[in-house]
């Protein structure tokens, strides 16, 4: 089954893709789902098809309190040839573009309608900034990382110093792409 190569590059649960409109590449989960089937607060299961959510770059107007049970995905017959290469070129262009194999939150910020994050963070001099050990990644400037003992307040304030420098130089408003979850300590 074609179409949901690029899921391979996505880290996390189908959930969270679907609830964050996950993608990559050309390609977002919204493009290939049917429908999701959820269970709210109160345990009252339902199923919501596609046409009923409103996707939008690295979003969905789900109810934030409804948990996603499974996910009906479509896609097209192919060659596992052909699929095996189309992961496997996805991939490679992942390795050679991203930080692997370390502690990151995955993309850090949106990308801008007229610019992508990592060249604002870049063309900001923002490229080298780190707080503790919470830094920028050399290979791609839009990965935060932890460097050993970084404490998620670290990565919030090198997020913050980010935004405000970006915001300074460019006059853009840097948006959070991963999730904060909690209070800073």
């Amino acid at each position: 089954i074609s179409g949901m190569e690029f899921l391979s590059c996505i880290p996390g649960s189908i959930g969270g893709a679907v609830k964050m409109n996950s993608g990559c590449y050309g390609s977002e989960i919204s493009k290939v789902l049917v429908s999701i089937k959820v269970i709210d607060k109160e345990g009252k299961e339902r199923e919501i098809k596609k046409s009923e959510i409103k996707f939008d770059y690295r979003n969905a107007n789900l109810n934030p309190n409804d948990i996603i049970l499974s996910v009906t995905l479509k896609g097209s017959t192919c060659s596992k040839q052909l699929i095996s290469k189309k992961q496997d070129e996805y991939i490679k262009r992942k390795k050679d573009t991203q930080p692997s194999q370390i502690k990151t939150g995955g993309s850090t910020f949106k990308n801008n309608n007229d610019k992508k994050a990592w060249k604002l963070i870049k063309e900001s001099g923002c490229d080298k900034f780190y707080v503790g050990d919470a830094k920028i990644s050399d290979k791609h400037c839009n990965f935060f990382l932890n460097e050993g003992r970084a404490k998620a307040s670290d990565i919030e304030k090198l997020i913050n110093k980010v935004k405000k420098e970006v915001y300074l130089k460019t006059g853009v408003k840097l948006e959070l792409e991963i999730k904060i979850i909690g209070d800073e300590k």
